[in-house]
């Protein structure tokens, strides 16, 4: 139930902002504190519509490359339910289900709403695995115990790993692999393979059937993402931080892409601890931990907030009652 998630996430809102903010105040706190700009907070949350409004555009622009349309309002309720429901979820995986949902509530196809969903995800991916080597030839030793060039090794692996899928689901390479793989499954496990395989397929064709309209939506989904993670900068800056931009960002990007495999609800605990981690060292003594709740308040759970009153008023109180599971079917 909906109810029990949401309580077990504020939960661990509430653990994780107050040990973030707890561990890391010192005397020099209260000092940098007191000089805080308010322009900043004013430009953090500036910083979060632009990237909220150009997540938005780039949701329009892929349902019209899928011969269906939507309304701005619509594209909103995708937006935001994604936040909602991502943040309930390990891994963000209940993104994907809202998203389906609110496709679905706008008249798009079960179909090409999953493919849609997929794509989305499938181009942020690449757009932050493709900064990662130039993240890591710029930004020298970004985690203390892990050299850079083990990191770039693996960066590369894995951009080549993902042109190597495209290609070989272009070409049906991999069609005889998941046949072999689906005959040693039981039915119900080798169906949400076979799905699952499928969607992806679609989406990539997707991908490369307008490459111009695709070029759009991925210049959108980058643009879309800095300007989310410049909230962090934005508020470093308001407590006198020097802040280099392509340094900051590059790390905001390392950090949200780890957040993508997280077990946690929404990435709680992960994100507030990896962000003192990373940020400690830019930030004024004594203030990486308000710096890291306050990142995450504009960044996501405003957002959240919206996405819950938007999934209450499209699917009744009712929705919060129903298991996922229950709810993806419905959806489909």
């Amino acid at each position: 139930m909906y109810y029990r998630r949401l309580i077990l996430l504020l939960l661990f809102v509430a653990i994780f902002s107050y040990g973030a903010i707890h561990y890391t105040i010192d005397v020099n706190t209260f000092h940098h504190l007191t000089s805080f700009q308010p322009w900043s907070v004013i430009a953090a949350l500036l910083s979060v519509l632009v990237g909220l409004f150009l997540d938005g555009w780039r949701l329009v622009e892929l349902v019209r490359l899928s011969d269906e349309k939507i309304t701005s309002d619509e594209a909103a309720r995708v937006v935001f339910g994604n936040y909602f429901l991502a943040l309930l979820t390990p891994g963000f995986s209940g993104g994907a289900v809202a998203q389906v949902m609110f496709l679905r509530y706008a008249k798009v196809p079960m179909g090409k709403a999953a493919v849609i969903v997929v794509v989305r995800t499938i181009v942020s991916l690449i757009f932050l695995f493709l900064c990662m080597p130039f993240i890591l030839l710029d930004d020298n030793g970004i985690l203390p115990w892990v050299s850079n060039d083990l990191l770039l090794g693996i960066s590369i692996i894995i951009v080549a790993a993902i042109a190597f899928s495209v290609v070989a689901m272009v070409k049906g390479y991999f069609d005889k692999v998941m046949m072999f793989l689906v005959k040693r499954l039981s039915y119900k496990n080798g169906k949400k393979i076979v799905r699952f395989y499928r969607d992806n397929q679609k989406a990539i064709m997707l991908l490369l059937s307008s490459p111009l309209g695709m070029l759009k939506v991925f210049v959108l989904s980058g643009l879309s993402l800095i300007a989310l993670y410049a909230v962090a900068p934005f508020l470093l800056m308001g407590l006198g931080a020097k802040i280099d931009w392509l340094t900051a960002i590059g790390r905001m990007i390392f950090l949200n892409l780890f957040l993508y495999f997280s077990p946690t609800p929404g990435g709680s605990g992960i994100a507030e601890g990896g962000f003192v981690l990373l940020f400690k060292s830019m930030a004024p003594i004594g203030t990486v931990g308000i710096v890291a709740v306050g990142w995450r308040f504009f960044a996501e759970y405003l957002p959240f907030f919206v996405g819950f009153y938007y999934t209450v008023k499209t699917f009744g109180r009712e929705f919060l009652g129903k298991p996922l599971l229950k709810q993806k079917n419905d959806s489909m």
